[in-house]
């Protein structure tokens, strides 16, 4: 298997999503051996792509000579005035997503079987998290934009249906519900966006749409607006700013839900969306402005709200949406090498850190941290691994997050504003903040609830092997930057050589100083967490006090929440009732009814003129023939 039959990836879980939907009820263990030799089969194929990739490299220069690119025609209307193919599309983006989604899904896939185990919709689980895999495989494959949403939108009911997975919980629908419409925003802008740039170039293929936009086929107001309408969609699935609202709610559905979708791969396709059409967003400098300060916002309020959130899914949560934010900060200052990488890396850290927590809360049957405390003595392999993803997020040496994010920084100070590089340093420093605060109440202090502590135990092999192979990854990804590494694995050297833009790539170097600055930012920030939540966390409390209005702002979140239920119960539901009023009594009751109230009334009123009697008959024949004959001779 190569390039050209890449399409066979989505397949495979479509086809493991048919069997289980439908006849999981018969099957032994409802199926989740399907679900999981399934995505085995995909990692192995996805391997052999990967080994068809490395061959295409010509003098190190990718020259597939066009076995990357897989087309037939879809759908032919109007005799090729719309024309829908069918494609894929394989370059080095979309080497780094496949791995990621493929492997990722199968720890996570594993790890549901301990988990998931006495569920009662055990086998549709598997069922829809195999729909879900098929759809972000089918969007990372896509050669065209409108196969692509297709994909998108199917990423978006799979998650709908997971995050509702226990919708006997109004709290679980409520959050499914507030994540489809959420999200719906932003794919509204995306198809739009979508649209427009269809309508110049008259295709929806990514590759010839980048090539109009490089050749200065769209005027830059145009290409800017459109490209602004495509942003939206990535704001949407990558809860950005203003659009972020929906990501912690999401937390409702299954740990290991959270793990997959909502911190390795549908919430990062807003950034691959990006990356993949990034050479167009270049040519439309506002655009890609746009992109750098919504992350840069999004990595700040995020890092902030990360700091007092108590729920330990909603503190990862938090950290998900600041570190996508670092991705876009990234593709802002043109930089897909390092938002690329950094969506790699953290894939393993975080997936680990959901998994860690998902570990916690089926031991203990607690997530808050308030009820937490002293597990390190009764859960070692969890803690041990837990600590080794949040070193990672920290970014510290030599851990995976500490290379990417490093690369980030340090494209920013170079191609960026100074006070961007600033902000986002600061930001940094932060996520080393609450990585400490995590780890301190979870597992270090004493036990605050004495139920869930007595009741603690370290998760089956079933779950913690994943979380030890993630941990390795974790730990060992970021040394991919290095070229040796890459050749290591039989590349051309490392990320810096395969996801570039312009001629050529670029050797990953390690700045002395800047990474030395970067590690003191970072050990700051794990000084300041253990100085205020070490033991008792005394400080921490102390240090509500001293502001407890900014604490309140942190808790309500700015307070967007409220601000959006205020708009949506003061102007939308305000408007829908005027909207209502006019329906009713104007298009129904006046437009509708009325008329054939009218009609009725006139009948009704002209039948007593049937009264039976002829002289009444004649009078009104000579009536009419006298008006005729007035309207004739009075035109003569």
């Amino acid at each position: 298997m190569g390039m050209e039959q890449v399409w066979i990836l989505p397949a495979i879980p479509v086809a493991v999503f048919a069997v289980l939907s439908l006849f999981n009820a018969f099957i032994p263990r409802r199926g989740d051996f399907i679900a999981v030799l399934g995505m085995l089969a995909v990692v192995i194929l996805v391997g052999f792509v990967l080994a068809d990739f490395q061959g295409a490299f010509v003098h190190d220069v990718f020259d597939p000579g066009g076995l990357n690119v897989y087309a037939f025609e879809w759908l032919n209307i109007g005799d090729g005035f719309f024309v829908i193919d069918f494609s894929t599309y394989v370059d080095a983006i979309t080497m780094v997503m496949l791995p990621v989604v493929s492997f990722v899904a199968l720890m996570v896939l594993v790890y549901s079987v301990g988990y998931m185990k006495g569920e009662q919709r055990y086998g549709w689980y598997f069922a829809a998290l195999s729909l879900f895999v098929a759809a972000m495989l089918l969007l990372v494959v896509s050669g065209n934009l409108l196969q692509l949403y297709l994909a998108w939108e199917g990423v978006g009911l799979a998650s709908y249906l997971l995050i509702g997975f226990y919708w006997e919980r109004q709290s679980a629908a409520e959050a499914a519900k507030k994540a489809f419409i959420t999200t719906r925003i932003g794919d509204v802008g995306l198809l739009i966006g979508i649209i427009l740039l269809w309508r110049v170039t008259g295709t929806f293929d990514i590759q010839q749409i980048i090539h109009a936009a490089e050749t200065g086929m769209f005027s830059e107001t145009y290409l800017t607006v459109s490209l602004l309408f495509l942003f939206m969609g990535a704001v949407g699935k990558s809860a950005q700013f203003p659009l972020h609202v929906w990501l912690p709610d999401a937390m409702e559905g299954p740990t290991p839900v959270s793990a997959l979708i909502h911190a390795a791969t549908m919430v990062v396709a807003g950034v691959y969306l990006v990356a993949r059409m990034l050479p167009a967003f270049e040519v439309a400098p506002i655009a890609q402005d746009v992109v750098l300060y919504t992350g840069l916002i999004t990595a700040l309020m995020a890092a902030t709200m990360g700091l007092v959130a108590t729920d330990i899914k909603r503190v990862l949560a938090f950290s998900t949406i600041s570190q996508l934010g670092f991705m876009f900060v990234a593709l802002g200052v043109g930089a897909v090498t390092a938002a690329m990488f950094h969506l790699f890396t953290h894939a393993f850290f975080k997936s680990l850190l959901f998994l860690g927590s998902g570990s916690v809360i089926h031991s203990t049957e607690q997530q808050e941290v308030s009820g937490l405390g002293g597990l390190r003595k009764k859960m070692p392999i969890t803690t041990t691994t837990f600590m080794i993803g949040s070193l990672a997020l920290a970014g510290l040496p030599i851990f995976a997050g500490f290379f990417s994010k490093d690369e980030i920084l340090h494209d920013l100070l170079k191609h960026g504003p100074l006070f961007a590089y600033v902000v986002l340093a600061a930001t940094a420093m932060l996520t080393a903040v609450y990585s400490t605060r995590l780890v301190l109440l979870t597992f270090f202090g004493k036990p605050k609830d004495a139920h869930a502590y007595d009741h603690a135990h370290e998760s089956p092999l079933i779950m913690t092997v994943p979380l030890v192979l993630l941990a390795v990854l974790a730990t060992v990804g970021g040394f991919f930057a290095v070229d040796d590494v890459g050749r290591l694995f039989g590349f051309v050297g490392g990320i810096g050589q395969l996801v570039f833009e312009g001629e050529a790539g670029h050797e990953f170097k390690l700045d002395p100083l800047f990474a030395a600055t970067a590690t003191v930012m970072a050990l700051l920030g794990l000084a300041i967490g253990w100085i205020y939540w070490h033991g008792d966390a005394k400080r921490a409390e102390q240090a509500q006090g001293w502001s407890p209005e900014l604490h309140q702002l942190l808790v309500r979140k700015y307070y967007i929440d409220e601000l959006y239920q205020g708009a949506i119960n003061n102007v939308i539901l305000g408007a829908a009732t005027v909207v209502a009023w006019f329906d009713k009594r104007v298009v129904n009751e006046t437009g509708v009814d009325g008329g054939a109230q009218l009609i009725g009334f006139f009948g009704w009123r002209l039948k007593f003129l049937q009264t039976g009697r002829i002289p009444n008959y004649v009078l009104g024949m000579a009536l009419g023939v006298l008006t005729l004959a007035l309207v004739a001779f009075s035109k003569a």
